[in-house]
């Protein structure tokens, strides 16, 4: 085995460099701490506070990779960084260094927000408590940037679909129209292969009018958050009945339901959100009228709402399979639509923070359930 002497520099372990602030009062517990460090192959460059106006003053105009802080202190407690942190809107770990800390009370400090703690006479162990809280602090980095990208692909994603949608409308209005115009004029004057030619460009052209509409409906959704206030789910849900009273009317439906909660929500995309699914519930009745009851009932900090029928009922192998955009369980030819109601709900519901989900046994019935939040932070910001 070569001699250390024998070794090249980059055989030489890579030595990191660290940013840290010292939350302390005793010089020679920093140098101590700072010996440990550079004995395990970390080079910190670091500042020391040894107030909340001095630490204050070190965040606001520096970057640091890690906190150092001391528990007690001659005027405040080395747990008050964490609450400056969270006020300066700051994500930099603190790791407590303390001559005695109690179990209990450690615990306590990891729990209201402090990376980890060591004791001032086993330092050996703070390296190792510094690697990790700066490894935790770049997967939470990590996973804020994934979540960011996902929002401004899918915000990017959805106006794709809100240009493209709009931009098509009136080329498609044109052909329908035109292809209309033929049908009326032409149709059993020339052969019988062009009236059925004619028909195909008809319904072709109708049938992509309606998608376009589709998928520009559905890309509206979620567009409306700011306008999120307190809504009488009861006082909606009676404007989505009415705005279904032909259907009611004509299949005898019979609609029932209890104490409905004024919740958080953009009033017009929770009325769609109850008219998809009671429509729905008509759509596809069995031989019997429908029978419709919606209800909710609070479950720790959600309302569950539940639409329950007694139509054809789902498969279990199709209960997530409903939900996507454009999937059909039936021909159009047994039930008009292009299969983007229940993808639209999901979406409604998914923006207000909650989640969507059916029971049913085919032939008796489905139960279509759906959460929403107690309160919505964001959109408590925005009642009035």
């Amino acid at each position: 085995m070569p001699g250390i002497e024998g070794m090249k520099v980059e055989d030489a372990p890579a030595r990191t460099k660290l940013r840290v602030l010292f939350v302390e009062d005793d010089p020679a517990d920093v140098d101590l701490a700072s010996c440990a460090l550079q004995r395990s192959g970390i080079d910190p460059e670091y500042d020391v506070a040894d107030s909340a106006e001095s630490f204050t003053a070190h965040v606001q105009k520096s970057t640091y990779d890690v906190v150092l802080a001391d528990y007690n202190l001659p005027s405040w407690n080395g747990m008050a960084t964490v609450e400056i942190l969270q006020r300066e809107g700051l994500d930099i770990p603190v790791v407590l260094v303390s001559g005695a800390l109690g179990e209990t009370r450690a615990v306590e400090c990891i729990k209201q927000g402090a990376a980890d703690y060591v004791l001032k006479d086993h330092l050996l162990r703070l390296p190792d408590a510094i690697r990790r809280a700066v490894r935790e602090k770049k997967l939470r980095e990590d996973h804020r940037r994934l979540l960011e990208d996902l929002a401004r692909s899918n915000r990017d994603l959805e106006q794709f679909a809100y240009v493209a949608s709009h931009d098509l409308q009136e080329p498609l209005r044109m052909v329908a129209a035109y292809t209309q115009l033929l049908a009326e004029r032409y149709q059993g004057k020339l052969d019988e292969n062009a009236d059925k030619y004619i028909h195909y460009a008809v319904d072709g052209a109708t049938r992509m009018q309606r998608l376009v509409q589709d998928l520009l409906a559905f890309s509206r959704v979620g567009r409306r958050a700011a306008e999120r206030r307190k809504v009488d789910c009861s006082v909606v849900l009676a404007t989505a009945l009415q705005n279904l009273q032909t259907a009611i009317e004509e299949s005898g439906a019979r609609i029932e339901h209890g104490d409905l909660p004024t919740v958080t929500a953009e009033g017009a995309e929770l009325m769609q959100l109850f008219q998809n699914l009671v429509g729905n519930a008509i759509k596809f009745r069995g031989s019997d009228p429908p029978r419709i009851r919606v209800t909710a009932e609070k479950a720790g900090r959600e309302w569950i709402f539940s639409v329950a029928d007694n139509g054809l009922g789902i498969a279990p192998e199709h209960a997530e399979m409903i939900f996507v955009i454009f999937k059909r369980l039936h021909t159009r030819s047994e039930y008009p639509g292009n299969g983007i109601g229940l993808s639209i709900c999901k979406k409604i519901v998914e923006q207000q923070g909650g989640r969507i989900w059916v029971e049913s046994v085919p032939g008796q019935g489905a139960t279509f359930r759906f959460s929403l939040p107690t309160k919505i932070r964001d959109a408590e910001r925005n009642v009035s």
